[in-house]
């Protein structure tokens, strides 16, 4: 009985043992617990929520926790990079600057818009003219090369006719064609007049034919020199006195009909009228120029003299005096016979 109750005193003291131990434990544990719930409230104060059951309600799934911690990534990358774009000096320049003005930039935008329209219109009227300056351009091509050919007879016609008109550098006396026809004539014309000319001037003076240039822009083929056996030169016409003048006309307009005679076959021209000029000869070269005058009347020709020279009266034998009245002139017929 005693090792019964000894058995069952020694159970009861084991089971208070334990009781103690587990007592211990609870404390323990309370402790602990409180500890952690401390620990807890001040993990979720630090979150940033109020109890720690608004952390617990806040705690997401696995998979959500992954795409929040993805985003918050990505977030952090973007960040960095806004960070490191913001600190380019480049832009903390722009930031410097004056805030835009919407308004006036739209101003701009709007002007700017207008003048590309008008520019793009010009642009395109251009390339229409472009494309019909070309086709004028092809045209022109064809049309120089189909009148090419033309071109150069017209050159060559041209050249022809300033050398024919005496204005081509070609021509060095400038001489015109039909000048060039008619100084051949007026050699003709000089050498018969000097015939003459030798008589009336008792050999001293022959004419000769000139192509020598004019002064200044003046043409040449038709010029007369006088040619003096005195003094054995060559001088111009214009140095003649008024007497040897007359006399070197008088030879020029015999010899122009005895030219005249000849290229006409033969037909004479039969009458012959000298106006004036006898009143400059001297008595000797009068008589020079009757001289020549009456072997033209030999020939069958008649010459007439219209003159005052008192002179001629008794050398012309038949004569036409022209007497002033009172009631107009009249003509009176004067014989040889008269003279």
């Amino acid at each position: 009985r005693r090792a019964r109750r000894a058995a069952r005193l020694e159970r009861q003291a084991g089971l208070l043992a334990r009781a103690a131990e587990a007592a211990r434990a609870a404390d323990s544990a309370a402790n602990r617990l409180k500890e952690a719930d401390a620990r807890l409230a001040d993990a979720a104060y630090r979150a940033g929520f109020e109890t720690p059951e608004q952390a617990a309600e806040a705690v997401r799934h696995p998979d959500r926790q992954r795409e929040v911690r993805r985003r918050l990534d990505a977030w952090q990358s973007e960040s960095a990079a806004v960070a490191a774009e913001l600190s380019d000096p480049r832009v903390l320049a722009a930031a410097r600057t004056p805030s835009a003005d919407p308004a006036a930039a739209q101003t701009v935008a709007d002007a700017a818009t207008r003048a590309l329209r008008e520019v793009s219109a010009a642009d395109a009227a251009a390339r229409t003219r472009c494309e019909e300056l070309d086709a004028l351009s092809a045209q022109a091509v064809a049309d120089a090369r189909r009148l090419a050919p033309l071109r150069a007879e017209h050159d060559r016609i041209a050249r022809l006719a300033s050398l024919a008109a005496g204005t081509s550098a070609d021509n060095e006396r400038r001489m015109r064609l039909e000048a060039y026809v008619l100084a051949a004539r007026l050699e003709q014309v000089a050498a018969a007049a000097s015939v003459r000319l030798r008589h009336m001037s008792s050999g001293r003076y022959t004419l000769v034919h000139s192509d020598a240039r004019s002064g200044g822009r003046g043409r040449s083929g038709l010029g007369l020199h006088v040619v003096d056996a005195w003094t054995g030169s060559e001088r111009d016409t214009a140095t003649l006195s008024g007497g040897e003048t007359f006399s070197a006309s008088l030879a020029l307009a015999l010899g122009l009909a005895d030219v005249v005679t000849d290229e006409a076959g033969g037909v004479r021209l039969g009458t012959l009228f000298i106006d004036e000029g006898f009143g400059s000869l001297d008595e000797q070269t009068l008589d020079e120029v009757m001289d020549v005058l009456d072997s033209l009347r030999e020939r069958d020709r008649t010459v007439g003299i219209v003159s005052h020279v008192a002179d001629l009266r008794r050398r012309v034998p038949a004569q036409l005096e022209v007497v002033k009245g009172r009631q107009g002139s009249a003509v009176r017929h004067r014989a040889a016979a008269a003279c």
